[in-house]
């Protein structure tokens, strides 16, 4: 494996990103509609929660907007970074396949895949955890921050899983928007947590562990060591699926 053809696809795949324009608007423009919209819309009424992995004794007080911004904040960054993980995959894949004829390994090209994609997830957290900020205050902003980064690494992964697996980008929306939709975007919030009749399943999502994680930091002194531990490992499950079925889909057989 050689750093300097890993060096090369990343500035190759980085500038293929930055070219569209539609990527950089959208990963700058939807936080803030997102964020705006949920200001403009939301109670300000005091509501009584409790976050599920902390102590069952232990509820929590904030105003429903609080409560909401934070949720949403979760919900734009799991959306965007997991379409752009399956872009990653799936835009470039004949030219991958050329690159490997030409010498390099596949696993070369994971890696700078990888990296782009978490250069990506941790510049969309600093953005959106300074954006959020302009509305709400966060208590401990650098934790919340890696909570988004958390939430961006396991759905970037799921992306990257569901461009190594599926060829039609069709196909592929379709997965992305129904786990995306029904995880990050409607069962993680803590305020419908609170009335669910089977958390169980809740728990098992891959949105629970980074979402408790961000929630935990932006509203309370408690750790939220436990649930930034899952988070990698559920993420990295995805990781390795998808790295062995792009690498099983690129390497030349004999």
């Amino acid at each position: 494996m050689s750093g300097r053809r890993i060096i090369t696809a990343l500035s190759m795949i980085l500038r293929m990103l930055f070219r569209r324009r539609i990527v950089i608007i959208s990963l700058a423009v939807i936080p803030v509609v997102f964020l705006t919209v949920v200001e403009l819309t939301a109670s300000s009424k005091i509501i009584l929660f409790r976050l599920a992995s902390l102590d069952k004794n232990i509820f929590l007080e904030q105003s429903q907007k609080a409560v909401s911004l934070i949720f949403f904040s979760c919900t734009a960054t799991g959306f965007l970074v997991s379409f752009l993980g399956m872009n990653l995959m799936q835009i470039d894949n004949d030219v991958n396949r050329r690159l490997v004829l030409c010498g390099y390994n596949p696993v070369e090209l994971l890696f700078a895949s990888l990296i782009s994609l978490l250069l990506v997830i941790f510049s969309m957290a600093v953005y959106i955890g300074l954006l959020i900020n302009v509305f709400i205050p966060v208590m401990h902003l650098h934790l919340y921050i890696i909570g988004l980064s958390l939430i961006g690494y396991v759905y970037g992964c799921y992306g990257l899983l569901i461009g190594s697996l599926i060829k039609g980008k069709l196909e592929g929306v379709f997965l992305i928007v129904l786990l995306a939709n029904i995880d990050v975007g409607w069962l993680q919030n803590p305020m419908y947590y609170a009335e669910a009749h089977n958390n169980l399943i809740i728990r098992y999502l891959p949105a629970y562990n980074p979402s408790q994680s961000a929630i935990i930091a932006a509203f309370t002194d408690y750790s939220g060591a436990n649930a930034r531990f899952l988070s990698i490992l559920y993420g990295s499950v995805f990781l390795i699926l998808s790295m062995l079925i792009f690498y099983n889909k690129m390497r030349i057989k004999k």
